[in-house]
């Protein structure tokens, strides 16, 4: 880890909450997705501390934070962002959310619109049901099973999908080395805390069916606070034209799609990645809620939004 970079760890709520800190300035939330850890944005951090205040956890029931038999659900870990943001004395922040992280950053917008001055999406979930076949499968009975009897081969499989993982990205097959990817993070679940966590947080938001967590009746809301989308064109775990169903939805957000990327745009290219974020934050002032409007925007939607795209 990088000299600018520091671990650190807070008790919330009696659970361990570690996250990595780093730089100064204006406050930036990075939040993961299902499976991986701080570690997702080790390529972006240095780059964002040079300006911000960046923080980076570890969600509850991932990477060296406590795996609680608890409430995994989208809207409690919304609650624990704030209380980890509120313990460390930062009342504001931009929020960026990978993945799962895309739907707690929705949550938390959504929630605590007060404390969320601009929010940017990567691959989001919570825009449509639509999810690759290996997750929706993961919340079948059964699957905690599975899941124990691959880890317990995991030093080969995680050899292979490490191999895998690089020979797609040398070779361009974005959607090959994506699902690597994913399946590494599957094996690297070795305990039974972090096993059952994950599954947890997993049928929290999905089922056989796919995503079944959404905030497309809620996304006019997002016209009141400045939104990036950054997509992958080649993402074979949330479709790309989940972007588009934002640009009809929120015609005030910017929408990045980054041609060949897969699921982890900020993975493929954190260089332009980096420079995305931190030119979306220059060029927008941070949202400013106001109890009256936002009031108004709950009593009636506005005329002319648009309707979800349909897939």
């Amino acid at each position: 880890m990088p000299s600018s970079q520091v671990r650190d760890i807070r008790v919330v709520h009696g659970h361990r909450r570690a996250f990595i800190r780093a730089g100064d300035g204006p406050p930036l939330l990075l939040l993961h997705g299902i499976g991986n850890n701080c570690q997702t944005w080790a390529g972006v951090i240095d780059r964002l501390a040079e300006s911000h205040t960046v923080i980076a956890p570890d969600l509850l029931g991932h990477g060296a934070s406590d795996k609680p038999r608890g409430d995994y659900s989208i809207a409690a870990y919304a609650n624990g962002m704030r209380d980890l943001l509120t313990v460390l004395d930062i009342e504001q922040a931009t929020v960026v959310g990978h993945s799962l992280g895309g739907g707690i950053a929705l949550q938390f917008a959504y929630q605590f619109p007060e404390r969320c001055q601009r929010i940017a999406l990567v691959g989001s979930g919570g825009l449509g049901p639509e999810l690759s076949a290996g997750l929706r499968a993961a919340t079948l009975p059964g699957a905690e099973l599975v899941l124990t009897a691959l880890t317990g081969i995991s030093g080969p499989m995680r050899m292979g999908f490490q191999a895998l993982e690089r020979i797609g990205r040398l070779g361009g097959w974005r959607r090959v080395g994506d699902l690597a990817e994913a399946g590494d993070a599957l094996l690297a679940l070795k305990d039974v805390e972090a096993r059952r966590a994950f599954l947890r947080t997993l049928r929290g938001v999905v089922d056989a069916r796919g995503q079944a967590v959404t905030a497309l009746d809620r996304l006019y809301l997002a016209d009141a606070i400045p939104m990036l989308v950054v997509w992958g064109s080649r993402d074979p775990i949330v479709p790309a034209m989940h972007a588009e169903t934002v640009r009809a939805l929120v015609p005030s957000a910017r929408i990045e799609v980054f041609e060949d990327a897969g699921h982890w745009p900020h993975l493929d290219d954190p260089e332009r990645f980096a420079a995305l974020l931190l030119d979306f934050i220059a060029t927008t002032e941070p949202a400013s809620h106001d109890l009256d409007s936002w009031r108004r925007l709950l009593s009636q939607r506005k005329e002319g939004v648009a309707e979800p795209v349909v897939h």
